[in-house]
């Protein structure tokens, strides 16, 4: 039996234990999946272990993004350019680190925009709100797909910042907002809407007003997945706009992690209906 684990802290309200298990027995391979809490002083003795023999590797989440891309032997591209690691890999002893929010973030794509990773229309511009650990993934999937990307936060510096690191040359990327009717694409990164969260009810930086002048055909991504109807979604479908939630997000990046550990092709529907049982408290 090898072993799995999300390393957070803490690490007792996560999804991918259930995801991951159904994925295992889906395929009938020999592996357990199990949430391991880890405070950022125990990480490095923590990331030894994911050296032994039985074990496959990590999934890796708040507080430890960071920290994680220091203390493996080497990085893919992708986890090289957010600066985070959220998988890690045992391959044979040495710990790759990966990233595969940008595939969770790319399968939201795919579900909102149908046909954006065959056809990327020419000229696409989004309005990404938030500037914190999940924008990375967003803006470098976004930019790296010829997107046109303009930046909401709260805090003017941290979209600055966020726009300068990854587009240092200046033309794609900008820390302001137009009229939501220039854009194709909305995209949430930020906890607003989430449930336990500081504003569950609230909107993320945009009003209903301005929703309401949204183009049509624009899609609506919200990387909250708890719960499946944040009020920006509800809104933006009351309005007749395209909507996607987190959900296909977070299995996305998880049927990612389940390949690079196991060789094998991720059961994407049997791991997507273990998070909405798991959201319905089933």
């Amino acid at each position: 039996m090898r072993h799995a684990y999300v390393i957070a802290y803490p690490a007792g309200h996560s999804l991918s234990p259930a995801m991951h298990t159904a994925a295992f027995r889906a395929l009938g391979l020999p592996g357990a999946y199990e949430a391991w809490a880890v405070p950022p002083d125990e990480l490095p003795a923590a990331f030894e272990r994911l050296r032994q023999p039985d074990t496959y590797g990590a999934n890796v989440t708040v507080p430890h993004k960071e920290a994680a891309a220091k203390l493996v032997d080497e990085l893919t591209d992708e986890a090289r350019a957010l600066g985070a690691v959220n998988t890690v890999v045992n391959v044979g002893g040495r710990l790759l680190g990966a990233n595969t929010d940008p595939d969770g973030f790319a399968a939201s794509l795919a579900a909102a925009l149908p046909g954006y990773l065959d056809a990327l229309p020419a000229g696409m511009r989004a309005l990404m709100i938030g500037a914190g650990g999940a924008a990375r993934a967003v803006i470098w999937t976004l930019l790296s797909g010829g997107v046109q990307v303009d930046v909401l936060n709260r805090d003017q510096g941290r979209a600055e910042r966020l726009v300068a690191a990854f587009d240092p040359a200046g033309g794609r990327a900008r820390a302001v907002r137009s009229d939501l009717s220039s854009y194709d694409l909305i995209v949430n990164t930020t906890s607003v809407g989430m449930a336990g969260g500081p504003d569950p009810d609230g909107l993320p930086l945009v009003t209903r007003a301005e929703l309401a002048s949204a183009r049509p055909g624009c899609a609506v991504v919200d990387l909250v997945y708890r719960p499946s109807v944040t009020p920006l979604l509800a809104a933006a479908a009351e309005l007749g706009l395209r909507t996607e939630n987190g959900v296909t997000m977070l299995v996305g990046q998880g049927a990612r992690s389940f390949t690079l550990w196991t060789g094998a092709e991720a059961p994407v529907a049997v791991m997507r209906a273990a998070v909405e049982a798991g959201l319905a408290g089933r």
